[in-house]
């Protein structure tokens, strides 16, 4: 994936709160990741190929979720609209949801909400540490309704203050003002520890999008039919694949 994609991301609505954008960067996405309380036994890592099995055999494995950024495009926002329309407002709580979704609400933290979605679905949230900002954030939204859970995030100053470190870390020029617009986007894809499928969560969509992709038990998200679902989303938006990077959760080698 090309290291132009290194650079602040964010979404593209009206948001209530602002942060400082994230660095698309797997030593910044793991920092804040484990300072949130996942286990150190999980990390990112550069998916540099999905077409390489050289590349893509040093990928460790299980690979437990996806983060994908990737430039938001008049061609992806009127695709969005149109696919939007269609679907109806999610407005799933509570332990039975077959994934845990968060509306964003936060303007420049779609890494954060990126991290979130990896971190609380599938087998990554059985490694979160029980008295983390994570595991805290994650019982206080369970239960509640989507909106209701969004403003949870706001209110968590523990949050606010591990992202606003994180996002003066990596490589990339830091923005000064929180409010300025970038031109790329974060998404992540999981697999439902309830049903077994494949989804994409966004946090800028009406809700969890079901891809009705079923993975097996011991199947991880390294299988072809997930790589391919990536490979249609990559290519079908910009066919020389040179302004998308994707990071795995993955077993963390040096821990």
């Amino acid at each position: 994936m090309n290291k132009e994609a290194r650079k602040p991301v964010d979404c593209g609505y009206e948001y209530r709160k602002a942060y400082i954008p994230l660095e698309s960067n797997p030593v910044v996405f793991t920092e804040l990741a484990h300072r949130l309380g996942l286990s150190e036994s999980l990390a990112f890592v550069d998916i540099l190929s999905l077409d390489d099995p050289d590349l893509l055999a040093f990928i460790p494995r299980p690979v437990v979720a996806f983060v994908l950024v990737f430039p938001t495009s008049d061609k992806y926002h009127k695709e969005k609209v149109a696919d939007e329309n269609r679907r109806k407002e999610y407005r799933g709580s509570g332990a039975g949801e077959d994934v845990m979704w968060f509306q964003q609400t936060i303007h420049n933290a779609c890494g954060l909400y990126g991290i979130l979605h990896a971190a609380s679905n599938g087998e990554a949230r059985s490694n979160i540490r029980p008295d983390s900002t994570l595991a805290e954030i994650l019982q206080k939204a369970e239960p509640l309704t989507p909106k209701s859970r969004a403003l949870s995030l706001e209110d968590s100053e523990d949050l606010e203050k591990a992202h606003a470190a994180a996002a003066q870390k990596g490589d990339s020029a830091v923005p000064e003002n929180p409010e300025d617009e970038v031109d790329y986007h974060y998404i992540c894809f999981v697999k439902s520890n309830k049903n077994g499928h494949l989804y994409q969560l966004d946090g800028d969509r009406k809700g969890p999008v079901d891809l009705e992709i079923p993975l097996a038990e011991g199947e991880d998200l390294m299988e072809k039919k997930v790589l391919d679902v990536l490979r249609g989303f990559i290519y079908g938006e910009d066919g020389d694949n040179q302004n998308f990077s994707l990071m795995a959760l993955a077993p963390n080698l040096e821990d």
